[in-house]
């Protein structure tokens, strides 16, 4: 009896590839998707930069922290500065609120995990009265005094949040 050589694979090999690449894929998808929303998450600090600067200058000449966008954009009350101003492709807005604590709120294209969730970044001075931001559910530094009364609430789920953003 002659026997005839392989030529290709069985369809028993195929079958058991194409298992491993679907149980890949099972893996692979859910944790993409977790980086897909944590880069989202990370554009809004980022367009905050600015209003950070507003809010410590504002700081360094008034004394106090400002309670909107207009005071820490003008200096003064009277202005156009609204929180729609700060918008990206995932952030809907950046609102400055009581304390100087800024609330960046997602919308827009963000996943809908995220979607309507804020992220906070929060002013605390230390002794010599130098500004230190706080960025959400992040510990506070020692030597750094935060205003609990102004804190504004992170809402994100921490699997999200940016690495400097933890406890």
């Amino acid at each position: 009896m002659k026997r005839s050589i392989q030529k290709g694979f069985t369809l028993i090999e195929l079958m058991i590839v194409v298992a491993i690449i679907g149980i890949l894929a099972a893996v692979a998808l859910p944790a993409y998707q977790d980086y897909t929303v944590r880069a989202q998450v990370a554009e809004g600090p980022t367009l905050a930069s600015g209003l950070k600067t507003a809010v410590s200058d504002y700081y360094s000449a008034k004394g106090e922290f400002p309670t909107s966008n207009a005071l820490a954009i003008n200096g003064n009350s009277s202005g156009t500065a609204v929180a729609a101003d700060n918008q990206g492709s995932y952030v809907a807005e950046i609102a400055v609120s009581p304390g100087g604590v800024l609330a960046i709120k997602y919308g827009n294209k963000v996943n809908k995990d995220i979607k309507d969730k804020i992220l906070t970044l929060t002013p605390a001075l230390d002794a010599a009265k130098n500004i230190t931001w706080i960025c959400g559910t992040a510990a506070v530094p020692s030597g750094v005094t935060k205003d609990t009364a102004a804190s504004a609430v992170t809402n994100i789920p921490t699997k999200y949040l940016p690495t400097s953003c933890k406890i």
